[in-house]
C-alpha cells in the first residue's frame, strides 16, 4: 500500500478537502476500473470528461478523487484533491507510485513526425547485439528485454508507462528508447519522466485533426527538448527546416546530424539498391541492409546517439551493419515471377513521398511501379488530396482504396483523395474500396520486373471498421495472392 501525500509529490495542488495521510491501494484515470480504496484521477479527454464520472469512482470504492474542480457533492470519508492540471497530475502521480523507475535506468525518447518506429526499434535492435539488457516501447510492441507486450498507442498514457518501465527496472534494463508523439506531450503523458536524451527526425504534414494548427503541433514537439535537463543530450535532423527549431531553448547538450548541412554526425549515401545502402558516416563506409535516403536519416540518428551513450564508432558501425528492417516499414518479397511487392506504413504526406522517390531511384524505369493508398477514416482530412497528388504523380498507376475508415464512408474518403489528383494523372488512377481487391488488382496489373508498393498500414494486421477490427494483414494477403496468380 503506498500513502495518498507520498504519491502527490511535485503535483501542483491547488486546494485539499480531506486527509492525504491515508493508505491507498492504485491510481486510475478509468471509472470503470476503480477498486476498494483506489484513486481515481478525473481527466479531461476529447471525447469525455471523467469529472463526470467521479460518483461512480466512489461507489465502486475510490477513497480519493484527484480533479481539476470539486464536484458539488462532497461524499464523507473521500479525500478530494484539486489540481492545476489533472494531466500532469497523473504523470507525477504515476512516476512516485512506481517509484520514478525513468530514474533507474537510461531512457532515450524519439519525436517527430517519421522515423519514430524504426530509430527507437532499430537502437533496440543495436544495443541488444552490443549486449546489454535494452526496453522498447514503441508503436509495434513493447519489449521488456525480450517480453513482448502489445502496444496500443504511440506513446501510451502516464500509468501504463510507468508500469512497463517499473517492469524493466526490475528486469536490470539499462536502457530503454521510447517514441514520444506530439499527443503523448501535449497530454503532459511524458513529464515526469527522467530522459537522458531526446532525438528529433523531421517535421511535416501529420495530426492537424488534433492540433489545430502546424505551428502548434512543431510548438508541442519543441517542449520535449525544452524540458529535457542539462544532463541529456538532444540530437537534432539539422536538414530539416525545424531541426534548429528544436535546440533553442534547450539545456541539454546540443548535438546535430544531416546529410546535405554540416553537422556532428554526417552522412553521405554512396549506394542506393533494393539489397541495402553504401554509407560514409563521419569518413568511415558501412554496408547496411535498410535502403533510401530516409533510412540514411535514421541510421544517423542512431549512430549518433549510440556514440553519445558510450559505444565505441567503430563497433557501432559494425553493429549497424547487422541491423534487420523493422516489421512494416519498407518489407519487401520478390515473388517467383519477380514481382517485388513493398508494404510501407507511409500514412504521411511526407512518408509517402520518400518512399516513393526512394523506390523511383533505385528502379531501372524499364519497369512499371502499382502503388495501393488509402486514407485513415476520423483523421486529418487535409492530407486525403495531397497524399493522393503524391501518388497519381510518382507511380505509374494509383489505386486508391480503404484505411482504417473507422467510423466514415470509405468511399467519401477517397472521393476527397481524387479531388488532388491532377487531370493529366486521371489515366494513372483506379479507385477499388474493397481493400484486399485493390491489392490483388494490383498484383493482376503486374508484369515481371513491376514493383507494387501498397502503403499506410504496414506493421498493422487489422481494418478498422464502424468500430470493429477485422484480421488485415497487407504482407500476408499480397504473399497468399501473388503465390496464386504466379504458380
Amino acid at each position: 500500500m503506498s500513502i495518498l501525500k507520498d504519491i502527490l509529490y511535485k503535483v501542483a495542488i491547488e486546494a485539499v478537502k480531506g486527509s492525504t495521510d491515508i493508505a491507498i491501494n492504485t491510481i486510475d484515470f478509468d471509472s470503470r476500473k476503480i477498486r476498494t480504496n483506489d484513486v481515481f484521477v478525473a481527466i479531461r479527454g476529447s471525447i469525455s470528461d471523467g469529472h463526470d464520472f467521479i460518483e461512480k469512482a466512489i461507489l465502486q470504492g475510490a477513497i480519493a478523487v484527484v480533479c481539476d474542480t470539486f464536484p458539488e457533492n462532497i461524499a464523507k470519508g473521500v479525500t478530494y484533491v484539486q489540481v492545476k492540471d489533472t494531466n500532469s497530475a497523473l504523470a507525477f502521480m504515476a512516476a512516485n507510485y512506481f517509484g520514478d523507475p525513468s530514474q533507474k535506468l537510461k531512457l532515450v525518447g524519439i519525436t517527430g513526425t517519421n522515423g519514430k518506429t524504426t530509430i527507437a526499434s532499430l537502437l533496440y535492435q543495436l544495443f541488444k547485439k552490443a549486449g546489454f539488457k535494452v526496453g522498447l516501447l514503441s508503436t509495434v510492441k513493447i519489449l521488456v528485454d525480450e517480453i513482448e507486450y502489445k502496444a496500443t498507442h504511440t506513446t501510451p498514457d502516464s500509468i501504463t508507462i510507468n508500469h512497463f518501465l517499473a517492469e524493466m527496472v526490475e528486469n536490470g534494463i539499462e536502457y530503454c528508447f521510447m517514441e514520444v508523439s506530439s499527443h503523448g506531450i501535449h497530454q503532459k503523458r511524458t513529464e515526469a519522466l527522467h530522459f537522458v536524451g531526446g532525438i528529433f527526425t523531421n517535421l511535416s504534414h501529420d495530426h492537424l485533426d488534433y492540433h489545430p494548427t502546424f505551428a502548434e503541433y512543431r510548438d508541442v514537439k519543441k517542449t520535449f527538448f525544452d524540458y529535457l535537463p542539462k544532463t541529456a543530450f538532444a540530437l537534432s535532423n539539422i536538414d530539416d527546416k525545424n531541426g534548429q527549431v528544436m535546440l533553442q531553448n534547450t539545456a541539454a547538450k546540443k548535438l546535430t546530424y544531416a546529410l546535405k548541412s554540416y553537422a556532428d554526425f554526417k552522412a553521405q549515401i554512396l549506394e542506393n539498391q533494393l539489397s541495402g545502402l553504401l554509407l560514409k558516416i563521419n569518413g568511415n563506409e558501412v554496408w547496411v541492409k535498410l535502403i533510401g535516403t530516409f533510412n540514411a536519416y535514421n541510421l544517423l540518428a542512431i549512430y549518433g546517439t549510440a556514440v553519445e551513450l558510450g559505444i565505441d564508432s567503430l563497433e557501432v558501425l559494425r553493429l549497424l551493419s547487422d541491423l534487420e528492417s523493422v516489421s512494416g516499414r519498407f518489407q519487401y518479397i520478390v515473388s517467383t515471377s519477380n514481382i517485388t511487392a513493398i508494404v510501407d506504413y507511409a500514412h504521411t504526406p511526407d512518408a509517402l513521398e520518400n518512399v516513393l522517390k526512394t523506390i523511383n531511384d533505385i528502379r531501372t524505369k524499364n519497369e512499371q511501379l502499382i502503388t495501393v493508398v488509402g486514407c485513415g477514416g476520423n483523421r486529418d482530412k487535409t492530407k486525403r488530396p495531397i497524399m493522393a497528388s503524391i501518388a497519381s504523380d510518382l507511380s505509374n498507376k494509383a489505386i486508391f482504396t480503404s484505411d482504417n475508415p473507422r467510423n466514415e464512408d470509405p468511399e467519401v474518403i477517397i472521393a476527397e483523395m481524387e479531388q488532388g489528383v491532377a487531370s493529366q494523372n486521371f489515366k494513372k488512377m483506379l479507385t477499388i474500396t474493397d481493400r484486399k481487391q485493390a491489392i490483388k488488382t494490383a498484383c493482376q496489373l503486374a508484369q515481371p520486373n513491376d514493383i507494387i508498393l501498397i502503403a499506410g498500414k504496414g506493421h498493422e494486421t487489422y481494418q478498422e471498421i464502424n468500430g470493429i477490427r477485422h484480421d488485415f494483414d497487407d504482407m500476408k494477403i499480397v504473399k497468399e495472392i501473388l503465390e496464386q496468380l504466379h504458380k
